[in-house]
């Protein structure tokens, strides 16, 4: 394959307006301004935000105006990627919102411990320990971006008619996940853990503590091999943006499941089966490291399935509109 004309061979129809996912994060971007409008006076950064916003808006904008010189399969790509890349300030951004709720963690580790009869992220990393162990953990947590771009780049490049349907479901499931993180907040045991003190969670006692992590983002030491280099790649990339939210249900359960769902759809053998065993690493690993609590990997679960249908069935519209 000659990879140059593969990547500016020009569209035969190109697009006229925003791309689906486009316009799906334009409208989260305008029903969360006007969440911040509506409580400004309660949010913490409104000038930082509302300003990273207008830049998306921007950028979104000028890819647009690139394509629009030169619809072809790398500009598209170029649109979709970048989009990718600012989930990565997207998700700090939900915590400066959903801090002005009360969080729910009591609630969820209640209903770990109604299920299971005891804290399964407390108790797993304490029973598995070996550093071999800790480090498949913390292997399986890193590999949730590669996956991304594993399944995202194979539909770039090998089923292409495809591809704006497949990072449509994806990243349209990101921002389904983040919505649900604004209004439901909840941190997490990597949070609640500390803050409530371990000998109190270690006796089933979950106290609720309102907005206490509003102003407060201490964090429980990761568990593992300490030593490790998936360990310290878990450690920076927690340093680099983890904030207390996000934890129910797990987007790296869900969204990871979503992956597997279109490779399992794309038909090919060799993608389902090298990520079914790094996504089951990836399930295990959000407990292990105390990112979730076990009922959030089942919510992961179910949601994962709901999300792929539903947003399946649009792309298959929207696709079919676009003809």
């Amino acid at each position: 394959m000659n990879i140059f004309k593969y990547l500016f061979e020009k569209d035969k129809k190109p697009r006229k307006g925003l791309l689906a996912v486009e316009w799906v994060i334009m409208g989260y971007l305008l029903l969360t301004l006007l969440l911040m409008l509506f409580t400004y006076t309660k949010v913490q950064n409104p000038e930082p935000m509302l300003w990273g916003r207008f830049r998306i808006v921007m950028m979104t904008l000028a890819l647009w105006f690139v394509y629009r010189l030169l619809p072809c399969r790398f500009t598209i790509f170029c649109r979709v990627v970048a989009q990718m890349g600012l989930l990565s300030w997207w998700y700090p951004d939900t915590y400066e919102l959903n801090r002005i709720f009360p969080c729910y963690d009591h609630l969820f580790a209640t209903y770990d411990q109604k299920l299971f009869g005891f804290q399964p992220a407390l108790l797993f990393s304490q029973t598995f320990s070996h550093p071999i162990f800790s480090e498949l953990m913390h292997f399986g947590y890193t590999s949730y971006f590669p996956l991304i771009a594993l399944v995202t780049l194979y539909y770039f490049l090998c089923r292409y008619s495809e591809f704006e349907r497949a990072t449509f479901i994806i990243l349209t499931a990101f921002f389904a996940y983040y919505v649900i993180f604004v209004f439901l907040p909840v941190a997490g045991p990597q949070f609640y853990y500390p803050a409530v003190g371990m000998d109190q969670i270690a006796q089933g006692i979950f106290p609720d503590l309102g907005h206490y992590f509003a102003d407060h983002q201490e964090m429980i030491t990761l568990p593992g091999w300490s030593d490790g280099f998936f360990y310290h790649m878990v450690e920076h990339a927690h340093d680099a943006g983890e904030r207390p939210t996000a934890a129910f249900p797990s987007s790296h359960v869900g969204v990871t499941t979503i992956l597997v769902l279109l490779a399992w759809k794309a038909r090919c053998r060799w993608l389902f089966w090298v990520m079914v065993p790094v996504f089951v690493l990836l399930c295990l690993s959000t407990v292990y490291i105390f990112a979730h609590y076990a009922v959030d990997v089942i919510a992961g679960w179910v949601s994962a399935v709901l999300i792929y249908v539903v947003l399946h069935f649009l792309g298959g519209k929207i696709c079919e509109f676009r003809k």
